[in-house]
């Protein structure tokens, strides 16, 4: 008798910084893919596109998807929100490839951003905690909808066309917006973190309770992917080109992603260390206001 397939849903985002699962993404849609040949069973896995993390984390909450990528600011919240359930951290997947870029001479010193207008990709994502912590921090006043200076949440293909505009003064985001903005609307980096953790793996808890033995197949095929992208990068760049296109329906250059490739670096390390800095910048921009206990944050198999 047959054994009847299981279906797993991953979920990915049409962003550089989403390497791995692009490129794992490519696979599957050239039916030779990565994850279905390592599970060791017979298995579909269904690639379930987000535009960013508060979104992917509500396919975790209404148990949608079962793994997906995602920055690491929305899984705090979410952990949060489920009281230290529902979401659990498998691995690291990227770090670098996101920045702050200004428009031309707009912004020169930190002064320069009051009264500004400055986009992020959704409304909690990691890149908008971390744009509002860190104009706080530069003592520059944001609330969630005001303050000195305005973070506007906005889709990053609309980033690009306001950003040309000049409706837009600055944006926090990520590649391979980030060499779009710079390329194509004059913008310049004014902040980057290279190190910052951009990405990972996260999975829906009630799924790894239900299938441990996969579970675990599937963090091992993850790495054993991370260390294919590094060994690999002319051909994982060529599958992330690829795949953002068809998600897109629109082409984009295999020129910007290389160079947005100089900006990332794919490592599947990961500890607790760099959320109790975003669960404390999520305190800080009023995300969240309950303390939150890390401990089982991370998946140990």
């Amino acid at each position: 008798m047959l054994q009847a397939q299981q279906v797993v849903r991953v979920g990915v985002f049409p962003n550089v910084t989403h390497a791995q699962g692009l490129v794992a993404a490519n696979m599957s849609r050239e039916g030779k893919g990565w994850f279905e040949t390592r599970l060791g069973e017979p298995v579909k896995i269904e690639w379930m596109v987000y535009n960013a993390g508060p979104s992917a984390m509500e396919g975790i909450f209404t148990q949608s998807v079962d793994f997906t990528y995602v920055g690491p600011s929305p899984v705090v919240n979410a952990y949060a929100r489920a009281n230290g359930r529902e979401v659990r951290v498998l691995s690291g997947a990227m770090q670098g490839g996101e920045a702050l870029v200004v428009r031309g001479d707009t912004i020169t010193r930190l002064d320069d951003f009051r009264g500004k207008i400055i986009a992020t990709p959704q409304l909690g994502n990691t890149q908008d905690v971390v744009c509002r912590a860190w104009l706080i921090n530069q003592g520059i006043k944001v609330t969630l909808i005001g303050g000195q200076a305005r973070v506007i949440p906005t889709a990053n293909p609309d980033i690009l066309s306001l950003f040309q505009q000049g409706k837009i003064d600055a944006a926090w985001t990520v590649e391979p917006w980030v060499t779009r903005l710079m390329n194509e609307a004059g913008g310049r980096i004014l902040f980057a973190d290279k190190g910052a953790l951009t990405t990972l793996l996260a999975a829906r808890e009630g799924f790894l309770v239900e299938n441990p033995g996969l579970s675990e197949k599937f963090l091992q095929a993850h790495r054993e992917l991370t260390a294919w992208v590094l060994a690999n990068p002319e051909e994982a760049q060529r599958r992330v080109c690829d795949e953002i296109s068809a998600i897109m329906h629109k082409k984009i250059s295999a020129e910007l992603v290389k160079e947005a490739w100089t900006r990332l670096n794919p490592n599947d390390e990961i500890t607790v260390e760099p959320f109790a800095t975003f669960l404390t910048q999520a305190r800080q921009v009023g995300f969240l206001r309950a303390d939150v206990n890390l401990d089982k944050l991370i998946w140990r198999p």
